[in-house]
C-alpha cells in the first residue's frame, strides 16, 4: 500500500469505526438523556413557577437514541419480509 492509498482510504476506515461503534451503543444502551427537560421529566411552564410532564420523554426524562430507531425500523421491516 502505497501511502496516497493509505491517505485515502484511512478518512473511509475511521468514519465505517465510528458507525459501528455508535451502533454498538444504540444496541448496549437504545436509551439516552432527553435534552428537553434535562432528564428531569419535567418541563417548566413560561408562566407559571410550575411544570408539566416533559412531551418528548413522556415524563421518564429518557429518549430513544436516533440509532436504535434505525435498528428497530430495519428489524420491523425484516420480520414484515418473512
Amino acid at each position: 500500500m502505497t501511502p496516497r492509498t493509505l491517505l485515502a482510504t484511512a478518512p473511509c476506515l475511521a468514519l465505517a469505526l465510528l458507525t459501528l461503534g455508535y451502533l454498538a451503543v444504540c444496541v448496549v444502551a437504545p436509551f439516552g438523556r432527553c435534552r428537553t427537560c434535562n432528564s428531569t421529566g419535567r418541563k417548566r411552564s413560561p408562566l407559571s413557577r410550575s411544570g408539566r410532564e416533559c412531551r418528548r420523554c413522556a415524563g421518564t426524562g429518557l429518549r430513544l437514541r436516533p440509532g436504535r430507531h434505525a435498528i428497530n425500523h430495519i428489524k420491523d421491516e425484516y420480520q414484515a419480509a418473512k
